[in-house]
């Protein structure tokens, strides 16, 4: 299966690292990134709604502001347009969070992580889409409505950074910044062929400005190959005396790592998680397919997988605790919005007991022991990021996977829960297409703060499955 067509600038084709290299070289310019990326999502986001917000004014003052000063360190980014998702604040940028209660809301100051990136040389072009709060793994809201899959504009572009990969996927810029509870960078990235990396809490960035030391919900870089991902990390990476979390970049950047890739590596694949998650036929044969590429390259695939005790209810406390005390405390004329969804996360989060929290805590422990004892044998687990391909837009999830019933709208993301709850590095990367042109992500569970090593694997998964796939005009669907 050949990807469709790609008619936008040229600069547009080139990877991010690539980009950074001529802009080292001053062979191109910040204004003439700027001016390549307005023209390409002028051309195409009407297709797919990933960026409803943009601040050209700003950016071409940022771009004319561009020092080379900063030129030796691995994370300066000298001038790249990137953009960042609508549930992280831009100064002087509306930020919606994606809510109706919000939509007319412009901050006054940058997140942590935003101003970390304009120091070293990002150019915020605007904000992407995302679903209410980031509640959900369809990307829609009240505000901007829904975001499309570029391969395919029947379908959703998954969530919640939906918007960041549909930009990726279509060339509008080369990095986006996304987040992620439960797979809201993994999943987006499985859906439009990007790669989505959720890292270890601390190491891009912290938490909700009001909860500095929540871990589950992360910010992460998207990029459409691994290389570009490990640039982004390198330019998000580092102490910040404001963000409890974090700890210093690593002395060894991240995109040495990538270049040491080796495909000889150790790979524990479990389909299902021992029956833990639901998989459609046609994932788990493609995914299959795309393993049998690796060992054809030299890697070991081990079908294994950790015991996962109480997991579900592990994850959904921990889950829920977020939504009662950040939106559920929201002013009622802001609450007064929420969709369904969003509204029963709140009340779960509002019914817990003090022993859910204890068993919580407790049971998270055990699960990290017995994840980093398995990974002692092998260099990642290998799983699906979601088990069942893009549905309709108009549909928020789906109910039941090849007839197999779904009991909520976040049971079809439980292979997402295992790196949240226990504080692992996790990536989804491209490994091929379906019959229908559909992209299919893998995902790779890394060792504790192993950044580094699972960004190698991850590099040679993307060389052994013929990737990165690269970007591509949306291809619109009546």
């Amino acid at each position: 299966m050949s990807t469709p067509d790609f008619t936008g600038p040229e600069l547009c084709t080139r990877e991010a690292h690539e980009i950074v290299a001529l802009l080292r070289k001053k062979e191109i310019s910040p204004a003439e990134l700027v001016e390549a990326a307005f023209s390409r999502i002028e051309a195409v986001d009407h297709h797919i709604n990933a960026m409803p917000t943009l601040c050209r004014d700003r950016a071409e003052a940022a771009a004319g502001a561009i020092s080379v000063d900063e030129a030796g360190e691995p994370g300066w980014l000298g001038g790249l347009p990137i953009a960042i998702k609508d549930l992280t604040e831009v100064a002087g940028v509306r930020t919606t969070m994606g809510t109706l209660g919000l939509a007319d809301y412009v901050p006054d100051k940058s997140d942590p992580l935003v101003r970390r990136l304009e120091t070293r040389g990002g150019v915020v072009v605007g904000k992407t889409n995302t679903p209410e709060f980031g509640a959900g793994a369809n990307t829609f809201n009240d505000v901007f409505g829904v975001t499309r899959n570029p391969w395919n504009t029947r379908l959703n572009a998954g969530g919640s950074s939906g918007g960041a990969a549909a930009a990726l996927a279509t060339g509008e810029v080369w990095l986006a910044q996304g987040s992620d509870l439960a797979g809201s960078l993994r999943t987006p990235a499985a859906y439009c062929g990007v790669v989505g990396l959720r890292p270890s809490p601390g190491v891009a960035g912290g938490g909700p400005s009001t909860m500095r030391f929540h871990t589950e919900g992360v910010q992460g870089p998207m990029a459409r190959s691994v290389r570009d991902a490990a640039l982004f990390l390198d330019a998000m990476a580092g102490f910040s005396p404001v963000e409890p979390l974090s700890y210093p970049a690593p002395p060894t950047p991240y995109q040495q790592a990538v270049e040491r890739a080796d495909v000889k590596v150790r790979v524990a694949f479990t389909a299902d998680m021992n029956g833990f998650g639901v998989i459609s036929r046609e994932m788990d044969g493609c995914l299959r397919d795309a393993l049998g590429k690796i060992e054809g390259e030299g890697a070991v695939v081990v079908e294994d997988c950790p015991e996962l005790p109480e997991l579900d209810k592990t994850y959904r406390v921990l889950r829920a605790m977020l939504w009662a005390a950040l939106p559920g405390r929201a002013p009622d004329a802001i609450q007064k919005h929420f969709k369904r969804t969003l509204r029963e996360n709140i009340e779960f989060g509002r019914s817990l007991t003090i022993d859910d929290v204890y068993d919580a805590q407790l049971n998270r422990s055990r699960l990290f022991d017995n994840t980093v004892g398995f990974l002692r044998d092998f260099d990642v687990i290998a799983c699906p990021v979601v088990g069942v391909m893009p549905g309709p837009v108009e549909e928020e999830y789906p109910t039941e996977v090849d007839g197999v019933p779904l009991k909520d709208y976040i049971s079809w993301l439980r292979f997402s829960f295992l790196a949240t709850t226990v504080g692992l590095p996790a990536i989804s990367v491209p490994v091929g297409l379906t019959r229908d042109g559909i992209p299919i992500g893998l995902q790779l569970i890394g060792h504790h703060r192993g950044e580094a090593r699972l960004l190698a694997v991850a590099r040679a998964v993307e060389i052994a499955t013929g990737g990165p796939l690269g970007p591509i005009d949306p291809v619109v669907m009546a």
